[in-house]
């Protein structure tokens, strides 16, 4: 592996050296890939477009982020901006210098990068979900079927584009070495791939969805427990980032490996909550929920909503507060994505035809 972390080390310098006027649309492309980003501004788009690509896209974005964890407790990756200091690889006077920067300094293991999965498995499943809806119909003419291969050429290089920018800006500010961002891209990928053919999320009852979430809480304890139990420290790379982080205020509670798990069971639980919800089928599967009014009103009052609710920090004073706190927030988005804000325009609209009439 040191081969391979000394090649990456190379790389992280040549565009650190010779791309740093490119940082800020890096930097913007870190944060495209951000998995936060998949509940505050992919979902809510997508679901009230097609309540199927909605429920699937969190499905997809909570079992990718679930494996990306328990790969980076198997694998146990390094990340560049602490592996340069304390491999033996270099003397003391060749150490190389790597550039920190805000977004540096992750918490967590370093294999696989989870912007690169994240980002592969939603930006897929959403190209693959948009060609299925463009998808000419057998009787199609020529103009047609041409028309489609050109979109679908359009859209999978917007894909690719997409991807390598996010991979290279991952490799920019040295919190992944090539390789991790590589094995990411491709495991998101295949994760999405896998969704393709497991239809049943798109009905899944309550139940469902609350074995879904006590499945992979269980898993995911017992599987720490069990490194433990062979003196494996699992949060072993929080105090290597602590350690080697440039500036102690980069260091985020929200990057350790629980608060991403704790996260996306909030998402799913509230997922779960929402479209069992009898709020979700007055609203969004009754008659309002396929005017075209409805579906902009409610994409307008949710990103407005979820801008202002991601501006509500949780304290991180305690861990164990911290991650309740953290659950609930999470659970909450999908609740009003799906629930309460149609619901709130379901009325409003109501109202305003009882006026009318």
């Amino acid at each position: 592996m040191d081969f391979i972390h000394n090649f990456g080390v190379l790389v992280i310098q040549h565009l650190q050296s010779n791309y740093r006027e490119y940082y800020s649309f890096l930097n913007f492309m870190s944060a495209v890939g951000d998995p936060r980003n998949i509940f505050s501004v992919y979902f809510p788009l997508w679901f009230h477009f097609s309540h199927n690509v909605g429920t699937k896209m969190i499905w997809v974005a909570v079992i990718g982020d679930w494996f990306n964890l328990i790969f980076k407790w198997i694998l146990y990756g390094q990340r560049p901006y602490w592996w340069v200091k304390e491999t033996y690889l270099y003397h003391n006077n060749s150490i190389p210098h790597l550039d920190q920067f805000h977004l540096t300094c992750e918490t967590g293991p370093g294999s696989p990068s989870g912007h690169a999965m994240g980002s592969s498995c939603v930006w897929y499943m959403m190209i693959t979900s948009a060609l299925n809806f463009a998808r000419p119909s057998s009787v199609s003419s020529v103009r047609s079927v041409q028309r489609f291969h050109v979109l679908r050429s359009c859209l999978w290089m917007t894909f690719w584009v997409i991807q390598i920018s996010v991979c290279l800006s991952r490799v920019f500010i040295a919190t992944h070495f090539p390789h991790q961002v590589i094995f990411g891209l491709v495991t998101g990928m295949l994760v999405a791939e896998v969704f393709d053919h497991i239809p049943s999320v798109y009905n899944a009852s309550l139940k469902v969805y609350l074995q879904a979430n006590v499945f992979l809480l269980s898993f995911a304890m017992c599987f720490y427990l069990l490194l433990k139990l062979m003196d494996i420290d699992p949060l072993w790379s929080v105090n290597k980032a602590k350690k080697w982080c440039a500036n102690p205020d980069w260091i985020h509670l929200d990057t350790t490996p629980f608060a991403g798990l704790v996260r996306n069971l909030g998402a799913l639980f509230g997922l779960g909550l929402a479209v069992n919800s009898d709020m979700f089928a007055q609203s969004c599967k009754g008659k309002n929920g396929c005017k075209t009014v409805f579906k902009l009103m409610c994409i307008a009052a949710t990103l407005t909503f979820l801008q202002l609710y991601d501006l509500i920090k949780m304290p991180t004073d305690s861990e164990a507060l911290f991650y309740l706190l953290s659950f609930c927030k999470s659970a909450s988005v999908p609740l009003g994505v799906v629930a309460v804000i149609p619901y709130f325009v379901h009325l409003l609209i109501k109202g305003e035809e009882t006026k009318l009439a």
